[in-house]
């Protein structure tokens, strides 16, 4: 059975305590259960203060088999900063954003370069998604035809630079595909209506519930936002394009991303999203699947902060 487990974001110590609790034992510097295995949503750098010490503890679980993991949008940026195109210049100077977010991350690791080199190589190998049959994981939204597009674009172990450089400057049916996995949906706003956040900075779109259909919804009802708040009138018919809901009758959808205000959430039966939003909390959680079909909050373990 398997403990999925929130975004880390550098909170090594915080991870270890989640572990403990959960049953796992340090043997030979890995983390381990006799039953069963953790399960990575992504985001494991950026924000906390143990950056390279999360890093290196997940990577240890997966390449001794006691944990999966997926890639997050976090990881994706660090691979990004990196790279090259064919001319031999850094995506970075034309995509500063990059940078601007894993700044903390590529400070920790001034003195581990050529370590950071290896993690990065490795980065490239985890997948965008994990399908169990019985349970999904995916870092923020699940879709089916963005999952089959992801399927049949990505065929190698690893990420190529090929893919990373279709991705990177955005614009074609796959790459769309992939930020959304990795980013979710965003709802863009008619031109009249803008939304400042907590510091002050506009925003012209908002993440949406991938899940749910926006007819008939008001702009606060499909909101996923934690950084600002939306107004509570009806979507005009004029500016929505028509989704399909995710459906009752699949597989439990296992993910991370949105750092909510309520710490987690179980959505719908087969909806859970494991983000506590650890470095605003200092609380992380992992959700404890054994089988069952109808997720239940009774499967939430947490790190001690959190208790």
């Amino acid at each position: 059975m398997y403990d999925i487990i929130g975004d880390v974001h550098g909170h090594a110590d915080e991870l270890r305590s989640l572990l403990k609790n959960m049953g796992y034992m340090l043997k030979d510097d890995c983390y381990s259960h006799p039953k069963r295995k953790a399960v990575f949503v992504g985001d494991f750098i950026n924000r906390g203060p143990k950056i390279r010490e999360t890093l290196i503890l997940i990577r240890k679980m997966v390449e001794k088999g006691s944990a999966f993991a997926i890639l997050g949008n976090h990881e994706l940026y660090a691979v990004m900063y990196y790279l090259r195109d064919i001319e031999g210049k850094y995506y970075k100077k034309r995509i500063p954003k990059y940078q601007l977010l894993i700044n903390q991350t590529i400070e920790e690791f001034l003195p581990y370069k050529e370590e950071f080199k290896g993690h990065l190589k490795w980065l490239r190998t985890l997948p965008m998604f994990l399908d169990f049959g019985a349970i999904r994981i995916v870092h923020a939204c699940w879709d089916d035809r963005n999952i089959k597009t992801l399927r049949e674009n990505i065929t190698e172990t690893k990420l190529t630079k090929t893919i990373l450089r279709e991705i990177a400057l955005n614009g074609t049916k796959f790459s769309k595909s992939f930020w959304e996995s990795c980013k979710g949906i965003d709802f863009q706003l008619p031109r009249d209506l803008l939304i400042f956040d907590e510091e002050g900075r506009p925003h012209r779109s908002f993440r949406m519930k991938w899940w749910d259909v926006p007819e008939g919804k008001t702009f606060k009802d499909l909101s996923l936002e934690s950084r600002f708040d939306l107004p509570a009138y009806t979507i005009p018919s004029e500016i929505i394009q028509p989704r399909k809901p995710y459906p009752k009758d699949s597989p439990i959808v296992f993910f991370g991303h949105y750092c909510l205000k309520e710490c987690c959430a179980i959505m719908a039966d087969n909806l859970c999203c494991v983000d506590s939003c650890v470095t605003r909390t200092g609380k992380l959680l992992a959700y404890r699947w054994s089988g069952e079909e109808k997720l239940t909050k009774d499967h939430f373990a947490f790190s001690d902060e959190m208790r």
